[in-house]
């Protein structure tokens, strides 16, 4: 009767949990972004579907990409692998709430000492020993280390499915931010195709003047330069198209030697971008999600490291067949049991469980600390793109006026050269500020681009509208 008061009232003491009250650091949060931007209602939520963010943009093959990089991507591949891990994990602390039980079989032939107690005359020096048997253990959650270790291991493999989310944000954002730069390369090497084409007719120009004795050899020189320096502008943009095409190879899981792009000029479109106001960032953000939940974990481990100065109480109950003889032994007679709680309470340890308390402290404080960086980290990223989208968005419309202005004095400067009013070497200038503004123009409209990618991720990538 006494032991079973003693486990009605461990059980009833289950409930207790030593873990501190889990506050999160205090995180300053504005009513609304600063920089200005397109806004529109938006749901937010980490477990939101980030699939098809992209498809604004409207290319197919920036589609097939994304859906390649998923299947084949070696880093996401890697951060799944991680989650997988974190969950086994998890798996694993969660057995601690259930009953443990094992079978148990034994043979061994035994030589006794013979002046081992209860050594004697009456003892064998030699016999058998067989046993087979089931035990069974359970540890009673009296101060509840087992629920936050538990605990413990669910938000760490929660935080490393925000991990895989953010990992495949990123991985998709980066896809994108590089289609997007190649796309600005293939406008550019289309500009500078029209402009080497220009440039060869102004040569070709220059040099029936010269040969008809109106101009000098000057004028020549400085029409080639001109063309030169283009064809070198065609080589340059082909070397980078060609490191930012080995480089989506590889994002999407292809060796670079077998991957291709077709040039691709149809203009992209860019999207509108719901920028909801700064506090559903919060939960948004998957990597702010699992910073989250490991200063929660973290929080949890406290209370595994402060119920280790209270007792621990373990039931175990044994029931089995002990026997000297091979034969028979499986038989009422041979049966042996045995049932009752263990008690076991650790008086000194010079320090340590002190010790472990305090490094579970300071893990906290510093998951604290990670989070809060994080959330400050965000809200920061979505300014700045928000910033770069809008003030982009103002230089590519100024800088498409300058391109208008550049091209009208190009011809005028080609008219006068042609009735022989200038040298060549003003038709050189405004063909040299024509390019300049129009390649100007083409990068703003790139930068807008990426920009509008990269708030994206810094939003966190899902939304409904």
């Amino acid at each position: 009767m006494r032991v079973e008061l003693s486990i009605v009232a461990a059980l009833a003491l289950a409930g207790c949990s030593l873990a501190p009250k889990l506050e999160l650091p205090e995180v300053p949060v504005a009513d609304a972004y600063k920089e200005p931007a397109p806004w529109t209602a938006a749901a937010p939520a980490d477990r939101l579907p980030r699939d098809g963010w992209w498809q604004p943009y409207g290319d197919p093959d920036l589609d097939r990409l994304q859906t390649q990089l998923v299947r084949n991507s070696p880093d996401l591949q890697a951060a799944l692998a991680r989650y997988q891990q974190a969950k086994a994990f998890a798996d694993q602390l969660r057995s601690g709430l259930f009953p443990s039980f094992a079978l148990r079989a034994d043979g061994a032939r035994v030589r006794q000492s013979e002046t081992s107690p209860p050594a004697g005359r009456s003892s064998p020096r030699y016999y058998n020993s067989y046993g087979a048997g089931v035990e069974a253990s359970y540890e009673v959650d009296l101060w509840g280390r087992v629920r936050n270790d538990v605990n413990a291991g669910r938000l760490e493999a929660s935080a490393a499915a925000a991990d895989l989310e953010s990992a495949r944000l990123s991985l998709q954002a980066q896809l994108a931010d590089y289609y997007i730069a190649l796309y600005g390369l293939d406008r550019e090497a289309a500009l500078l195709a029209d402009t080497v084409t220009a440039y060869d007719r102004a040569l070709a120009l220059t040099k029936e003047r010269h040969e008809a004795g109106i101009v000098s050899g000057l004028d020549v020189a400085r029409a080639q330069t001109q063309l030169e320096t283009a064809r070198s502008q065609v080589s340059q943009n082909h070397a980078q198209r060609a490191t930012l095409e080995h480089a989506i190879a590889v994002l999407v899981g292809e060796s670079p030697s077998q991957f291709s792009l077709a040039p691709r000029s149809v203009p992209l479109q860019l999207p509108e971008i719901p920028a909801d106001v700064p506090t559903n960032l919060l939960q948004r953000r998957p990597d702010i999600a699992a910073a989250q939940r490991r200063t929660a974990a973290a929080n949890a481990s406290v209370g595994v490291a402060r119920a280790a100065y209270f007792p621990s109480i373990t039931l175990s109950g044994v029931y089995a067949f002990e026997s000297t003889r091979s034969t028979d032994w499986l038989t009422a007679p041979n049966a042996a049991w045995s049932v009752g709680p263990t008690i076991l309470l650790e008086l000194f340890d010079a320090g340590r469980r002190r010790a472990r308390v305090e490094q579970a402290r300071a893990v906290l404080e510093e998951a604290g600390a990670t989070y809060r960086g994080v959330v400050l980290g965000a809200f920061q990223e979505v300014e700045d793109h928000l910033a770069l989208l809008h003030h982009y968005g103002m230089a590519a419309q100024a800088e498409r006026a300058a391109v208008t202005s550049a091209e009208q004095s190009l011809e005028f400067a080609m008219n006068r050269y042609r009735e022989g009013a200038v040298s060549y070497l003003e038709v050189v200038q405004s063909q040299t500020i024509a390019l300049n503004a129009q390649r100007d123009a083409l990068d703003l409209e790139t930068r807008q681009l990426r920009a509008s990618v990269a708030l994206i991720r810094a939003l966190g990538g899902g939304w409904e509208g």
